[in-house]
């Protein structure tokens, strides 16, 4: 799997999880907290997004990245190294 289609893994569970953003034309420089998302809504997301590309990390692991762009390059090194 490559960083592009981790990216888009994120972009979908977001928008499964905050439905309002459907139609938002996510950027990697977007933040999920500026676009509305709670840490429970964040939490979510990245176990949805593991589970779909069957990474087994604990969640405290992908603690740090600024926005969606860091959070896919973290997921994609992760899944490069396992």
């Amino acid at each position: 799997m490559d960083n592009e289609a981790i990216f888009k893994l994120i972009v979908d569970h977001t928008r499964e999880i905050l439905p309002e953003l459907q139609d938002y034309p996510f950027q990697r420089a977007d933040s999920l907290k500026d676009l509305g998302a709670n840490s429970l809504d964040r939490s979510e997301i990245l176990m949805m997004t593991l589970e779909a590309i069957n990474l087994k990390m604990p969640a405290v692991e992908f603690h740090g990245p600024e926005n969606i762009g860091e959070l896919t390059d973290m997921i994609y090194d992760k899944l490069v190294t396992v």
